[in-house]
């Protein structure tokens, strides 16, 4: 009888089952793991059949009210054997007492429901090449480290369902990426990373208080690019300014998911997301 064992994984099992997310096409970055697993080290299982790593998810806890799952994969060859679910109840265990968030392929939207999860709306991934523009000289771009991070740390919070501190300033300092802000008249007014994937880049968070100024911080973030560089930015679908850049710049949708939540919907400012940080951990 073969043993089946559940347990939290560690750093570098977490890297490993990134690079299963990569053959899934999911396109994680090349180093998310560094800024994933501190985020909350109890919160990322792995499934072992005889030893074996099989299978995978991630229960993200932000606060006693609100966490995320992600990561939710089983090798192609033990699908359908219950292994999955197991994995499942242990994150949803974890996460008991909260509202739970995720982003649902369309296969595994059903499932969800059955499990309680409400979809809140979609996100629609949109690929696009770079170029390199020249940057208009006042439209306040800078690093984002020159910004106070308690700025950029309260100017996240508005538009994600809990504070996020640790995560965020790793998230800004990526070695395989760049953080830009955008300060005009003295007031931070968004900001953005773009960082180094499977397969190309991935923009995200990309926050601004307006459509002008999400235009210049992706612009400027996709000008750092070497020109014809693949790069994908996950899109709230009820943020049409944001459905509206992508369409300017002839982006193509290649990828969706549900925004799915077992309780209402965070109170969170969608008119000012532009593009989402992550699909595995929100």
């Amino acid at each position: 009888m073969a043993e089946y064992l559940i347990r939290t994984m560690g750093s570098t099992e977490l890297t490993t089952v990134l690079g299963w997310a990569g053959q899934e096409g999911w396109r994680p970055g090349v180093a998310d793991a560094g800024y994933f697993y501190p985020t909350d080290p109890q919160g990322f299982f792995l499934g072992l059949l005889d030893g074996e790593p099989i299978g995978s998810i991630s229960g993200v806890k932000y606060s006693p009210g609100y966490g995320f799952i992600g990561l939710y994969i089983v090798k192609p060859d033990y699908r359908g054997q219950g292994f999955g679910m197991q994995l499942w109840q242990t994150a949803m265990a974890y996460l008991q007492g909260g509202n739970i968030g995720l982003d649902g392929v369309v296969a595994q939207q059903g499932n969800y429901q059955k499990s309680g999860f409400h979809s809140a709306y979609r996100h629609v991934r949109y690929q696009g090449l770079s170029t390199v523009e020249a940057a208009s000289s006042d439209n306040g771009i800078r690093a984002a480290a020159s910004v106070p991070f308690a700025e950029l740390l309260a100017y996240d919070s508005t538009l994600f369902p809990a504070p996020r501190p640790g995560f965020l300033k790793a998230w800004l300092n990526q070695t395989h990426g760049t953080a830009l802000a955008v300060v005009r008249e003295g007031r931070l007014q968004g900001f953005g990373v773009i960082r180094a994937c499977h397969g190309g880049y991935r923009l995200g968070p990309l926050l601004a208080d307006t459509a002008n100024v999400a235009e210049a911080l992706l612009t400027a973030l996709v000008a750092t690019l070497p020109e014809g560089s693949p790069f994908f930015m996950d899109i709230p679908e009820p943020n049409r300014e944001a459905l509206a850049l992508a369409a300017d710049r002839a982006m193509q949708p290649v990828f969706e998911t549900a925004r799915m939540y077992t309780q209402s919907p965070p109170n969170v400012a969608i008119g000012k997301l532009f593009a989402v940080t992550s699909l595995e951990l929100g």
